[in-house]
């Protein structure tokens, strides 16, 4: 299963993502639930990193493990960022409904300074 930890800011914005293990629904190299997983961590990761002002940190250490972490943004772009965080919750919310088993989504909603550090 690939454990999904997303941390929001007391403004809604996203400031962390932890994701370990495999969904285990394909060989490996062909499973949809991974790479589907793999694609909305690493462009949400991608798109939060081009906003000027920004200050992102990740890795992806391993195959099946990844995290980032937003550290810094300006005031301004809360809405921008927050419409990335919801994107990429939306997709992996859907993921964990299609695929019940492959994908825990856990949501923290407060955020705090020092987390996963």
């Amino acid at each position: 299963m690939i454990e999904v930890r997303a941390c929001l800011g007391a403004d809604g914005v996203l400031r962390r993502v932890d994701s370990s293990g495999h969904a285990g629904t394909g060989s490996a190299g062909r499973d949809l639930v991974c790479a589907a997983v793999s694609v909305l961590l690493r462009t949400a990761y991608e798109v939060l990193a081009q906003v000027p002002g920004t200050r992102v940190e990740g890795s992806a250490p391993e195959p099946g493990s990844l995290w980032f972490s937003l550290r810094d943004y300006p005031p301004g772009d809360a809405d921008r960022l927050k419409g990335i965080g919801d994107f990429l919750l939306t997709g992996l919310s859907g993921l964990e409904r299609e695929y019940p088993g492959a994908l825990k989504l856990t949501m923290e909603r407060h955020w705090r300074e020092g987390y996963g550090s």
